[in-house]
């Protein structure tokens, strides 16, 4: 049954500690309750009522699990197969359903869920992935009353074409497809109605969960993350601040070869609606059915996108995950999505290239260790050796150590994972004398959501090559046909200013 735990794991991660509780009992309760069908507005629950939400789901799976155990004491190995399967499909369809209903910081934590556990069965995630783009929506009529109350008029005023059917919809707001009346193709994301009173219910948990989880790993200060969380997640919600961000990134790679950032239509966004032109491309699923080179190709823009703003812009877009991308064959992506941004100062940025220096360039794990202790990432004093904690961060490090062709595995995301959560595994102690600093809370999702994507990929480079020539510290010559494109592009670009 340990793939059926991995689900409740997930699940549970996507909610609270007193959450994880509920969802490993068996206790039988009343009926789950009725969520409301698609098209109603996101209900004004606050944060008990929302917790007794989940509490009837987990509870739900409970009495299900239960049946589910006594039907397999009868049956042969294939019956039991096929029981587990169901039962696992069953749960995360309801898992699914309520927290596409819930919107909200929820929503987007079972969103990362469906990526992030390679263990997790495929079919298991295939459930949980709806909620990447094809969440619930809310009603034409609602979506129509918010564009009238932040525009002005009816969005077939506004328009010459509307379409009333969301073309994705996800954990703020969903998008629609329209032209205007100057005949551009635009999509407009409207933010579902009462989400921002959902969102703070959410966050008012936020403190309790890591409350909780400074218990089991006392080198956590939670009291910074929690603050950082919550500031990051409410900018979620000013699509003004959003758009300043997009518009800050495509200023920037207009005309990159293989990046591209759609361009703000500042005439019809507000705090509540984002317009922007329409991107093409493919989903995440039908890339992932392309040949290994252009899957290459495409992680290889994705991770230039990521360093390349970390170091070059000191900007991170904090939410790499599946419905964020667009692809186009060569290795093009769009990127979709700049709520979550992060802005670095210049100590932040020395701070990474000081861990990078000690323990990829130099190889010094005493300076390694001296370097986690005055950013905070570890303890002083600790009894460790140096050798120990190079041992367990140096995974994080692993694909950019040497010099040579290496291939990012679910393997190697799948232990990426266990470090960060599996205190019982054999870095258990370091993990509670490990702390999270607030500059690294968002950036701690390249190693927990972008790496998880590239081991679906099964992404294949020399990653050490073209971070040398990422990081500015190195400035290492192009590394592949693409760096050279880029070089050139970087090239006309200064010229034209020249």
């Amino acid at each position: 049954m340990r793939r059926a735990t991995l689900l409740a794991t997930a699940a549970a991660a996507a909610t609270t500690l007193a959450a994880a509780r509920w969802w490993r009992s068996t206790r039988a309760t009343t009926p789950s309750e009725p969520v409301s069908p698609p098209g109603h507005a996101v209900r004004h629950l606050g944060r008990g009522a929302r917790n007794a939400r989940l509490v009837k789901v987990g509870a739900r799976a409970g009495r299900d699990y239960a049946l589910h155990r006594a039907r397999r004491v009868f049956a042969d190995a294939a019956t039991r197969e096929r029981l587990d399967t169901a039962f696992e499909m069953r749960t995360a369809a309801q898992v699914a359903e309520a927290l596409g209903h819930m919107k909200g910081a929820l929503m987007k934590l079972g969103q990362m869920a469906s990526y992030l556990d390679q263990g997790l069965p495929e079919h298991v995630r295939a459930a949980l992935a709806e909620l990447q783009h094809n969440a619930p929506p809310m009603s034409p009529e609602l979506a129509a009353g918010t564009i009238r109350r932040e525009l002005g008029a009816d969005p077939t005023e506004l328009f010459l074409e509307w379409d009333p059917h969301p073309i994705a919809s996800a954990s703020i707001g969903q998008v629609h497809r329209a032209i205007t009346r100057e005949g551009r193709a635009v999509a407009v994301k409207v933010q579902y109605p009462g989400v921002e009173e959902a969102l703070g219910a959410d966050l008012d948990n936020v403190g309790l969960l890591f409350a909780g989880m400074a218990q089991l790993f006392p080198g956590l200060e939670h009291g910074p993350l929690v603050e950082e969380l919550r500031s990051r997640l409410r900018e979620e919600l000013d699509y003004r601040l959003e758009a300043a961000n997009q518009r800050a990134f495509a200023r920037y790679y207009d005309g990159h070869p293989t990046i591209h950032v759609p361009e703000v239509l500042d005439r019809y966004s507000t705090r509540r609606v984002l317009t922007t032109e329409l991107a093409e491309g493919v989903r995440w699923d039908e890339m992932l059915t392309w040949d290994q080179g252009e899957r290459d190709l495409a992680a290889e823009t994705i991770y230039r996108f990521a360093f390349g703003s970390l170091y070059r812009l000191h900007m991170f877009n904090g939410d790499p995950h599946p419905g964020n991308y667009l692809f186009r064959p060569g290795g093009r992506v769009t990127f979709l999505d700049f709520g979550l941004v992060k802005h670095f100062t210049a100590e932040e940025i020395q701070q990474f290239e000081d861990m990078i220096v000690a323990m990829v360039i130099d190889h010094d794990p005493a300076e390694f260790r001296r370097v986690c202790e005055r950013i905070g990432l570890l303890k002083t004093g600790t009894d460790f050796t140096d050798e120990q904690i190079v041992d367990y961060f140096g995974h994080f490090y692993e694909f950019v150590m040497h010099d040579g062709v290496c291939t990012i595995t679910p393997e190697y995301a799948s232990e990426t994972v266990r470090r960060f959560f599996d205190k019982s595994g054999p870095y258990g102690e370091i993990m509670k004398a490990a702390n999270v600093p607030p500059s690294m809370v968002i950036i701690q999702r390249i190693n927990l959501g972008l790496y998880a994507l590239f081991g679906e990929m099964r992404a294949t480079g020399n990653w050490r090559r073209l971070a040398e020539e990422i990081w500015p510290f190195v400035a290492g010559p192009p590394a592949t046909p693409m760096g050279e494109e880029i070089e050139a592009w970087r090239a006309r670009r200064e010229g034209a200013v020249a």
